[in-house]
């Protein structure tokens, strides 16, 4: 009994995946089907960085594949692709830079810079080239938290040069001042300052450009929605009342400005006592979770209230890359993998692909 492409495809789309929450085939990262004899050769090339889940994922499809009727042996290869996605009011996305995510929360305090360094790093441990630039031009915290010293280059004279750090690719007014020096400046200065670092930072070839934005929802944030490109946005809370309501106001404000939300992320969800271990929701529980069935978006994961999270960050070597393997560091990875794979399903953008079209009267 010979096999067909059919039957392999209708027992792949068995498989769902965890990110993506749906078949591999329905959302066309089956590439190729090869079938010769009993034996099946199957090519999956995934829309989000995923160096931690390939082994799995191509374990699981063997199984079923292996399973279908006339099937001896079968092959999986499974890889990544990352493309660029469109952006809000038809702008075009950034030179050098495929797309941008916003990392917001409505109030401060909840761990905002800390997750959107941490997540920034694990999508650069699952395969993607990563950067991160520090919005909160008041209060910057990436140079500290990516232990990064001294000011940036400029080769030009013109345009500046990214920070490194951990692998990754970095921005800040932190880089330009003295730490303890306050910004003693009103919202067009602050505005300007904010276009100047994104814009004319020579940024490298990026996959995924994280921009940890300041708490609230004012100058910065209305910017940032109507003149920078940005494929989607996390919003960071914790499972408190106040913290969920001011998360509410960050979600709707993207939503009006038609911004993607890709999901919350609940940090501080569980404290666990390092004497005892015992457990205890101390900010409350489930709020994150609730709000994302109320406002229909996606949970992304939740975080534990972990001091290592908070030593790590504050020495310079945030969890993700001090440990990589770690509870926090995984669950870190889990968040990076669902956040990519929910804006691979976004509208990709062709737009860099099509040449310029350009009408004489000769």
């Amino acid at each position: 009994m010979s096999v067909t492409k059919e039957q392999v495809e209708s027992a792949i789309k068995q498989y769902i995946d965890p990110y993506l929450e749906k078949d591999l085939v329905s959302v066309g990262m089956v590439k190729d089907i090869a079938i010769d004899g009993s034996d099946v050769n199957v090519k999956i090339v995934l829309g989000y960085p995923a160096f931690g889940f390939v082994d799995t994922l191509s374990d699981a499809l063997k199984v079923i594949i292996e399973a279908v009727d006339g099937v001896s042996s079968a092959t999986v290869d499974a890889s990544w692709k990352i493309e660029s996605h469109t952006v809000q009011g038809g702008m075009n996305p950034l030179a050098g830079i495929k797309n941008v995510i916003a990392v917001a929360s409505g109030k401060g305090g909840v761990g905002k810079s800390t997750t959107a360094v941490n997540l920034a790093l694990a999508l650069q441990i699952e395969g993607a080239r990563v950067g991160v630039l520090d919005a909160d031009i008041y209060g910057p915290s990436i140079p500290r938290m990516l232990g990064i010293e001294g000011k940036p280059d400029s080769i030009d004279g013109k345009t500046l040069e990214p920070m490194g750090g951990h692998g990754l690719q970095a921005m800040s007014i932190g880089f330009m001042i003295d730490e303890e020096t306050p910004m003693i400046w009103r919202g067009p200065m602050v505005t300007q300052a904010l276009e100047q670092l994104l814009r004319d930072t020579q940024w490298k070839s990026l996959d995924y450009l994280i921009i940890d934005l300041p708490p609230g929802t004012g100058d910065i944030q209305l910017t940032l929605a109507q003149k920078v490109p940005v494929s989607g946005a996390v919003i960071v809370t914790t499972p408190q009342d106040i913290a969920l309501l001011d998360a509410r106001k960050g979600l709707k404000m993207f939503e009006k400005v038609e911004v993607p939300v890709l999901g919350v992320v609940e940090n501080m969800s569980i404290h666990i006592c390092t004497e005892c271990g015992h457990a205890e929701h101390i900010f409350g529980q489930g709020g994150g979770e609730k709000m994302c069935e109320l406002h229909n978006v996606d949970f992304l994961g939740a975080l534990p209230l972990d001091i290592n999270i908070r030593i790590n960050a504050d020495e310079g070597h945030p969890s993700v890359a001090d440990d990589p393997e770690s509870k926090a560091s995984i669950i870190y990875r889990e968040i990076a993998r669902r956040t990519a794979a929910k804006l691979s399903l976004r509208t990709k953008d062709y737009s860099a692909k099509f040449p310029n079209i350009v009408i004489q009267n000769n």
